[in-house]
């Protein structure tokens, strides 16, 4: 799983010296709400490290820093900045990118000493070697964007949904579909009309239409307090993927009554060290949780047979 991880680390800097990013340059005064977004989840997990350092948690600190550098770094800017190096914002783009994977690389390198010198040299000539880099000290207050952040989340919180939604039906990979909009707010129009273009590409949708109705046979996609649905007719196999569903359903049932049956036990609950009942109790509401979300999604399928 970690040499994993650092191969995601070490791809990001290949990509980034592939696209000519400014390693080793200061940060930059960024306008696209995607580098203002960032730019603030850096300094965050920046200040969120820190704490944990001087509290000792050295496994939340490390947590941290996995979390952002996999999920957010890896999985999420460099997918939404390479619409950005095509276009009037590549330079401000080059030189954040550069900025955030120096920040990843010197805050990571206590963790994971040996990956992290090895890519500061290859990335750029350096005046220092990494270990003798100063410590960042961004201000997360100072160089927060509530508009850019709230921008950005909507648009990987959306993409999440239809790509959630996409796998749970069974819609080809490849195929894009056609997604409506049931209820939106205003920042979720504006979100969505600053950034339809990258939505598109990156949920593999032809665009969203407004409907006043989810129709018959359509998936559901929530974001936050907004509704959206994506039709399938015509686009699955219904009958195939309700024998799917209904296969995978069984085997949650099958979980649940297992981990029911150990959480309700009150000798169990009496007798196992307290982190396992915790972790027992959290897995059976995950579940359920997923048992619902089926159900649903074969009460869909079910409708276009």
């Amino acid at each position: 799983g970690y040499r994993n991880f650092g191969t995601k680390l070490w791809n990001a800097c290949r990509f980034a010296q592939l696209n000519d990013a400014r390693f080793g340059a200061r940060r930059p005064e960024a306008e696209a709400a995607t580098n203002r977004w960032i730019v603030a989840e850096t300094a965050r997990v920046g200040a969120e490290v820190d704490a944990a350092l001087a509290a000792y948690r050295f496994d939340d600190a490390a947590a941290a820093l996995y979390r952002f550098v996999w999920g957010v770094v890896c999985d999420w800017y460099v997918e939404l900045a390479k619409p950005l190096l095509e276009g009037p914002h590549a330079e401000e783009t080059r030189a954040t990118t550069g900025w955030v994977l120096d920040r990843c690389m010197i805050l990571l390198h206590p963790f994971m000493p040996f990956v992290t010198e090895e890519l500061w040299g290859l990335t750029a000539a350096r005046d220092t070697m990494l270990v003798h880099a100063p410590w960042p000290e961004d201000d997360p207050a100072a160089l927060a964007h509530p508009e850019a952040e709230g921008e950005m989340r909507w648009v990987v919180a959306f993409v999440e949904a239809v790509r959630s939604a996409r796998a749970q039906m069974g819609v080809p990979a490849g195929l894009a579909v056609p997604v409506l909009r049931i209820e939106e707010g205003a920042a979720g129009r504006a979100a969505w009309d600053a950034n339809a273009a990258l939505v598109r590409r990156l949920a593999r949708i032809e665009g969203v239409e407004d409907a006043d109705t989810a129709p018959r046979g359509s998936a559901a996609v929530t974001v936050g307090a907004a509704r959206y649905a994506l039709p399938l007719e015509g686009l699955i196999d219904a009958e195939a993927e309700a024998a799917r569903l209904e296969k995978a359903l069984g085997k949650l049932e099958k979980e649940i009554r297992g981990l029911a049956g150990r959480a309700d036990n009150p000798r169990f609950a009496a007798s196992a060290p307290p982190e396992i009942v915790a972790e027992t109790r959290a897995n059976l509401a995950a579940r359920e949780a997923e048992a619902e979300t089926v159900r649903a999604a074969l009460a869909s399928v079910r409708e276009l047979g």
